[in-house]
């Protein structure tokens, strides 16, 4: 997880121990003159919202009544799940209920136009240069063959602000959240994320 500045914009109740670290901060001898004074005051209040985001946890923001297929479901059932949820990808399970792969909205652009598909005009363009639609050969398949696997997963302690941070560097809008079974028990996205600043003001 990587040490960003955070921005003074949240309001929080600074403590004791957020001054103390913030005084720790400074090098040298403190003469506390009003620019000394701002200086540890805006150290103090990002050690404050730093600690407070880090006690929000998956388990607080996680959407728990989360879609899901088996690893046997048809790649029509696959998509109609998602086109009638407007969502974009799906974690797939097998008989137990662990999670063993998510299937997105990527890799069916891979499956119908080679890896290099990013968008849907890339299947249309691919379809029209080959004469014929890539489209038919993929119903024949079913979610456990074309998921993405293993699945990049969290577990319900996991802080939101690590979640963060594994969207971006995997590039991926969502992340299942497992038990120490691998069961899922939900699903984190970026929208959740966003979402969670608004649990600081409770806190």
């Amino acid at each position: 997880m990587t040490d960003k500045p955070v921005d003074a914009c949240i309001p929080v109740d600074i403590s004791d121990a957020d001054v103390y670290a913030a005084m720790k901060d400074i090098s040298g001898y403190l003469d506390i003159t009003p620019g000394d004074f701002k200086e540890l005051y805006v150290r103090a209040y990002q050690h404050a919202v730093r600690r407070l985001i880090q006690s929000i946890k998956a388990a607080d923001v996680m959407t728990r009544d989360v879609a899901s297929v088996r690893s046997d479901a048809s790649l029509t059932e696959v998509a109609e799940i998602m086109a009638n949820r407007g969502i974009s990808g799906l974690p797939v399970i097998d008989a137990e209920g662990k999670l063993v792969g998510v299937i997105s909205e990527k890799d069916f652009l891979v499956a119908m136009a080679g890896p290099e598909a990013r968008t849907f005009m890339d299947v249309v363009m691919s379809c029209l240069k080959d004469r014929a639609c890539l489209a038919a050969p993929v119903k024949i398949r079913n979610a456990g063959q074309l998921m993405s696997s293993p699945a990049v997963t969290v577990n319900p302690d996991t802080p939101v602000m690590e979640i963060a941070d594994i969207l971006t560097q995997k590039k991926i809008n969502r992340v299942p959240v497992v038990d120490r079974e691998g069961r899922m028990v939900g699903i984190v996205s970026r929208a959740d994320v966003v979402r969670s600043s608004t649990l600081l003001e409770g806190k």
